[in-house]
């Protein structure tokens, strides 16, 4: 080694020392936060969304809302002589990865509470490993009737998980709000509905069915399809002498912008593609391309640029500079992450660690919050349901999803 390059060398580990010391004596700062670095007690919110595959863009945008809600609680020292931590796992849009996820995160002690799942499908078999542990699961993207109301929900509901909530509305009403826009402003009277067999799908699928027969419609074909499809020619093929109206989807963006390009493209079917939240994303119209105008899709929630409560989440979300966009559900994680750790203070209390008393402090707590969040009030009902059921029909133009109407399904 040169000369020169030993004195540099030296040089480097006269000034790395104290850094070095510094860090040892305290620097235990973490990206979720700052306001809270002296603290030596730790408590963890887990995150379990797609964070690889075709879902990654509404994953990332769940995952950096839930870190931006920790980062702004270490910052104002919500919850005295701890810091929160993000533990995020990636479910992959499986439910069996899910479990895992769940499993893991149910045997870390510092785990308190978890935002998530995306898909109801996931959820299904997350819950029950976190009810297992007492860890509250809060969800701002599942829909599916069963996991707050069980199989039987129309004729008797019974709450299958004790600490599984959401900030996101049901199928029955956002396929119900579907039906009506259908039927009652676009016309329609004939649809043929698609879905992926999976509990979100075809849940959503059942209820704009049962809604739109309600009201006098005709669905002329249901026909199922498997998740990662690419090629919807043969299901298509059978569809197009129908002549339906409308196409109307149960499912997620990938499959379904492939539907709506081939739909109107190599089968030259000169109809709108309906669906549910799972298709409200920037990348079913770069997907779908031209096709997408003219499309229609709810979501749960009012849009967050249109709200007043949501202006300052907007707002620290851009300062943050994520580098995924926040999504459809970001404002309802941000709000999931905020019911967590507004129940800390309490059920830490004067608690030198995580345990299971504290585990279920939290989710005691959880059932009784009642804040204004970023998404409109949140609050849950016997079920574990938001009491606020906003719903929004978003149209394609310019191949993005602009919304055209805010209400609530009345049945």
């Amino acid at each position: 080694m040169p000369v020169s390059a030993k004195r540099r060398w030296r040089w480097s580990a006269i000034v790395a020392l104290p850094l070095l010391l510094a860090t040892a004596c305290g620097g235990d700062e973490e990206e979720t936060g700052g306001g809270a670095s002296q603290s030596t007690k730790v408590v963890k919110i887990g995150v379990i969304v797609p964070l690889s595959g075709d879902l990654t863009a509404t994953g990332n945008g769940i995952k950096n809302s839930v870190e931006l809600a920790i980062r702004q609680a270490n910052e104002k020292n919500k919850v005295p002589g701890w810091r929160i931590e993000l533990a995020a796992e990636d479910d992959a849009a499986k439910p069996d990865v899910g479990a895992q996820a769940a499993a893991k995160l149910a045997s870390d002690s510092a785990v308190v509470g978890v935002v998530g799942t995306y898909n109801s499908s996931v959820a299904l078999q997350v819950a029950p490993v976190l009810e297992r542990a007492n860890i509250v699961q809060i969800s701002p993207g599942n829909t599916n009737d069963t996991l707050t109301r069980g199989q039987n929900f129309k004729t008797s509901p019974t709450r299958p998980y004790k600490n599984y909530f959401r900030t996101a509305t049901i199928d029955s009403l956002q396929g119900g709000f579907a039906a009506d826009y259908a039927y009652d402003d676009l016309k329609v009277r004939n649809v043929a509905i698609i879905h992926d067999k999976k509990a979100y799908g075809q849940g959503l699928s059942d209820s704009f069915k049962g809604q739109f027969e309600k009201k006098g419609g005709k669905i002329v074909a249901t026909e199922t399809i498997n998740p990662g499809d690419k090629d919807f020619s043969a299901v298509l093929s059978k569809i197009k002498p129908l002549n339906p109206d409308l196409i109307f989807y149960g499912g997620e963006y990938p499959e379904g912008s492939l539907i709506s390009n081939q739909a109107k493209g190599p089968q030259a079917m000169r109809v709108p593609v309906m669906g549910g939240d799972g298709i409200v994303d920037a990348t079913y119209g770069k997907t779908a391309g031209a096709a997408a105008n003219g499309d229609y899709a709810t979501s749960v929630g009012a849009p967050p640029e249109r709200l007043d409560s949501a202006k300052q989440f907007l707002a620290d979300y851009a300062a943050a500079g994520f580098k995924d966009a926040y999504t459809a559900f970001g404002a309802l994680a941000y709000d999931a992450a905020n019911a967590i750790i507004n129940t800390l203070p309490t059920a830490l209390g004067s608690a030198s660690a995580v345990d299971d008393s504290v585990r279920r402090k939290v989710l005691e707590g959880v059932g009784k919050v009642d804040f204004g969040g970023a998404s409109g009030k949140v609050a849950f009902d016997t079920f574990g349901d938001n009491v606020t059921k906003t719903l929004t029909m978003y149209k394609v133009e310019n191949l993005e999803f602009k919304p055209v109407k805010t209400g609530e399904f009345k049945g």
